[in-house]
């Protein structure tokens, strides 16, 4: 019989959503203020961004950062909560580098490939430190990208965030 964690699942959606919104509120307060792109502006051999402009190191950090105060909070610690913030943002810019790929424009709707990347990476990660099983990580995948797309759109009509995905 399987046994699910849901604890462990409901804390690291809270860091994954912590670290998947704070760099849109900051987007959405800060402009342009301190948003310098990862990639540098550098093109990849297809001629495409490696990432896109909308991949800042002011996002990066601040994701990491509320992660890891997050993780003080709902009982995971800082370190783990750095590494889910850490794991997110690395999934997201895999997802941003697949997209330039597939020449879609910054931003635009890829669903599963929004999701996926940025909430399984940082799940394996902390997988052992919380306890979560392949089941857990499943259903941690799945709330993530059905809140999301959720949260997403709320935010959307609050104009926090510039298109709903």
């Amino acid at each position: 019989m399987v046994q699910l964690h849901f604890w462990p699942i409901a804390q690291c959606l809270v860091l994954l959503t912590l670290a998947n919104g704070v760099p849109v509120i900051a987007k959405r307060l800060l402009g342009d203020r301190l948003a310098w792109p990862i990639d540098g502006g550098w093109l990849f051999w297809d001629g495409q961004p490696l990432l896109g402009k909308s991949k800042t190191l002011r996002g990066l950090l601040l994701a990491i950062l509320a992660a890891a105060v997050g993780g003080t909070v709902v009982g995971l610690g800082m370190p783990i909560g750095a590494l889910v913030g850490f794991g997110a943002m690395a999934g997201d810019m895999l997802s941003s580098f697949l997209k330039r790929r597939l020449r879609l424009a910054s931003s635009a709707e890829a669903p599963g490939l929004d999701q996926v990347p940025e909430s399984l990476l940082p799940l394996v990660l902390v997988e052992d430190f919380v306890g979560l099983s392949v089941w857990d990580i499943l259903i941690g995948v799945g709330a993530f990208w059905i809140g999301e797309l959720m949260v997403s759109r709320l935010l959307y009509m609050l104009r926090i965030r510039d298109r709903p995905y």
